[in-house]
Parts: structure tokens; C-alpha cells; sequence
């Protein structure tokens, strides 16, 4: 596994502070003096989410700069130790167990489901932190264990939950879903199926693919002609492949309504060729890839902080399309890190539990710098944050938004009370 370890000169650092700003505004800490804090990131840099890892660790050392240029946590810098788990549970849960041993007072990142699922235990039996980046309902649900949190991205069940009721008031009622055959599509399937149901609406097929195939066109003569919207969630190196031969399968003729999550064109332009069959039809983004019209000045900062253009793809390279609905749970993440560590006086990795009984006693986060893509609630309790989702249309080959969900939307009863168990 490649290791690199991210770490700020005491120059750059107080460099970034400002002219008038010096080390002695952090009483008793200096750079020079102060242990660094070493954070362990399990990333995704290669296997089937390496277009996602690429763009969790560029902003991952994006926030990192923000955060030391600002003091680092506690008056002190902090350190990012990248480890990749090839995007496999095994690796994975190898992955937590060398961080752990490398020293690290905790560990976030990880995207993919059954990454997660095949981790965390092992951060709960070495008592470790563990932050993670994903979407499925894995923590919230209760199956995992009071170290695991996540504090930066909402979750299937509440993204589904606060979209279905336009689904079915705009696009119809009969749906058939097409997504992942593992544990992040099962929560598509399980929750969309129930939300539509709650609307007066149907899952009327359900089309489960490998997150490794390659070609889908023996899949797609399942899509029953009755359908009046395809829900479609896919993810991988072959997401263009899928909405290529998606495209191919209806040509011309008629279709029905098309709702996917942008999962299925994360990293991909949505003006790419092959794709016009794309126009008028509706995605799901946490984060508008897009620039819209009223763009706050935190994620104005953030764009430029993570290297993005207003079109979603690196200022250096526009045929690198970043996953901007996916990423900023990075930066949002390390925020929320920086703030527990500093309400629990976090010291050594001895005040582990602290770290966690402070996350636990957050409640809500406001948009601003450390939380571009809007304000959020956190659920001590369940360890699962709730936030805003996005619609968009694909018109003139962009992403523009059509409606945006509150809050209240996508919150649910709880499964769980992690505070009532032990450490």
C-alpha cells in the first residue's frame, strides 16, 4: 500500500497566518514546540472508486492547507498519513489496523459501502475514531459501533426520503431502478422503494448489476415498457459505458422519465459525447458540480481551494471532471474533526472517547467556511448528519438546479442510540 504523509512546513504555515499573526496568538503551543496532530486518511486511490479517491485526497490536502494556514487544531499543525484500500473491505480493515499503529489520534475518508462495512469493526475493536465519507445507511442504521461517525454527508435512506414526493409529483409513478448489487444500491432499493410506496408510486422492476460490470446492454431489455421513470445509480470505471449504452438502447424513440443519482456521472462531463440523450433529463446532486446562480462565498472559496472551475473540472485540466458531489464531505469532515477536537480539549490519542462524546453533543452546523454545501443537523445519537439535496436538470448539457430539499425532508425516526453503548 502506498503511504505519503501530508505535512505543512512551520514557513508555510505562519505564512498563511497573516503579517500581523504570529505563533504566540496560540497560548502555549508553537509549531516548533507542539506534537503535530496525525490524522489517518483510508483512501480510496485505487480499485473501483479511484476517481473518487483522486478527488478525496486533493481535497483533503485542500482543507488541510486551510486549516494550518488558520492554526491547525488546538494552536497545533496537523499531519495526514494516506493509506490506499484499493477499495476492498480486507484492505480496508488492514488499512484502520496500520493507521491505528502508525500513530494516528484517528482516521476518516472512506467512501464505498462495503469498504465501510468491512472497516469499521475493526476501528471499534481498536477503539479508534473512524470518520467516514459515504452515503449508505450502514452507520445511522445501527449496524456498526460507537467509534464510527458521519458528520459530513447524508445518507441514501434521507436523500431518497426528501426526493421522492417530487419524483412522483413531476416524473410518474411507476419506476424502475437499476443500481449497484451491494450494499449502498440495496439502501437505494430498500428506501426508494418505501418513499415512492409513501407517494402513491411503485417500484414496478428492480435491476441489480455488478459494480464491476463493464457492459449493461443484457440488463437493459429488463426495463419493463410500462415504466413511466428510470431511477439509475451507478457507480465505477465504467459509468460512461452505462449511460452510453443507456442512450443506445432508447435512441430516439420513446423513454420514460429519467431520474439518476449523479454517482452515475460523477468525474464524468455531462457534454461528452455519446451523451445528448442526457438533455431534459434529472439528477440528484448533494452539491451543485455546476455553479449556480447565487453561489454562497464559502463554496466560492472552496471551488477555488480544491482547484474546480465553475463547470465542475480542474482549473489545470478540463477533462478532469472531479466528483463535487461527493468530495466536499472531505472538507466538511476535517472541519468537523477540527471543532470536536478543540470542544473536547483533545490532547493525545487518550482523549479518544472525548473526541467522540463531543461530536455526540454537535447539533447544528451552519453553511459557512468549514461547511460549503450548506447547513446541516447532526443526530448524536445516530451518528449521521442531515443536510440539504439537490435536483438538477441536464439543459444545454449543464446541471442546473431545479429544486432543493430542506432539512426536514430527509430526517427519519431513529434505529438506534449509539450514546447508550459502551465504548
Amino acid at each position: 500500500m502506498k503511504k505519503d504523509l501530508l505535512v505543512p512546513s512551520r514557513r508555510s504555515v505562519l505564512k498563511g497566518m497573516g503579517a500581523g499573526l504570529a505563533a504566540s496568538a496560540f497560548p502555549g503551543y508553537t509549531w516548533a514546540q507542539s506534537a503535530p496532530i496525525k490524522l489517518g486518511f483510508q483512501l480510496h486511490r485505487t480499485g473501483i472508486g479511484a476517481a473518487y479517491g483522486r478527488w478525496y485526497e486533493r481535497t483533503a490536502q485542500a482543507a488541510l492547507k486551510v486549516v494550518n494556514d488558520a492554526g491547525g487544531i488546538g494552536g497545533r499543525p496537523v499531519e495526514i498519513l494516506f493509506e490506499d484500500d484499493a477499495t476492498d473491505p480486507k484492505r480496508g480493515a488492514e488499512v484502520v489496523e496500520k493507521l491505528a499503529n502508525d500513530g494516528c489520534d484517528l482516521i476518516f475518508g472512506p467512501l464505498f459501502s462495503h469498504v465501510v462495512i468491512g472497516s469499521a469493526p475493526r476501528a471499534g475493536e481498536l477503539k479508534i475514531p473512524y470518520l467516514v465519507c459515504s452515503e449508505g445507511y450502514h452507520v445511522a442504521s445501527g449496524m456498526l459501533n460507537r467509534w464510527t461517525l458521519q458528520p459530513g454527508i447524508t445518507d441514501v435512506r434521507s436523500q431518497v426520503s426528501s426526493m421522492a414526493p417530487w419524483v412522483a409529483a413531476n416524473l410518474g409513478k411507476k419506476v424502475t431502478m437499476v443500481y449497484p448489487d451491494y450494499a449502498f444500491g440495496y439502501d437505494h432499493r430498500d428506501f426508494f422503494t418505501e418513499a415512492i410506496k409513501a407517494q402513491g408510486g411503485e417500484v414496478i422492476a428492480q435491476i441489480a448489476i455488478p459494480p464491476t460490470e463493464t457492459t449493461f446492454t443484457r440488463y437493459l431489455p429488463q426495463i419493463p415498457a410500462e415504466t413511466e421513470v428510470l431511477y439509475h445509480v451507478m457507480v465505477g470505471p465504467a459509468v460512461l459505458t452505462f449511460v452510453k449504452e443507456l442512450g443506445d438502447f432508447y435512441g430516439s424513440g420513446a423513454r420514460p422519465q429519467i431520474f439518476g443519482f449523479i454517482d452515475s456521472l460523477e468525474a464524468v462531463d455531462t457534454a461528452s459525447p455519446g451523451l445528448e440523450f442526457l438533455e431534459g433529463t434529472y439528477f440528484w446532486e448533494a452539491m451543485n458540480r455546476v455553479k449556480q446562480d447565487g453561489q454562497t462565498e464559502a463554496e466560492t472559496a472552496y471551488r477555488a481551494a480544491v482547484g474546480v472551475d465553475d463547470t465542475g473540472a480542474s482549473v489545470t485540466d478540463a477533462a478532469d471532471v472531479s466528483t463535487y458531489s461527493h468530495m466536499f464531505s472531505v472538507w466538511e469532515t476535517l472541519h468537523t474533526i477540527k471543532a470536536g477536537m478543540e470542544a473536547a480539549g483533545y490532547q493525545s490519542t487518550a482523549d479518544r472517547q472525548k473526541f467522540v462524546e463531543a461530536l455526540e453533543a454537535m447539533t447544528t452546523m451552519a453553511e459557512g467556511p468549514g461547511n460549503p454545501q450548506g447547513d446541516k443537523v447532526f443526530n448524536g445519537k445516530t451518528h449521521q448528519v442531515f443536510g440539504h439535496q439537490n435536483i438538477s436538470q441536464v439543459t444545454g448539457g449543464k446541471l442546473l438546479r431545479v429544486h432543493r430539499t430542506s432539512i426536514e425532508d430527509g430526517q427519519y425516526a431513529d434505529a438506534v442510540d449509539y450514546t447508550t453503548m459502551s465504548f
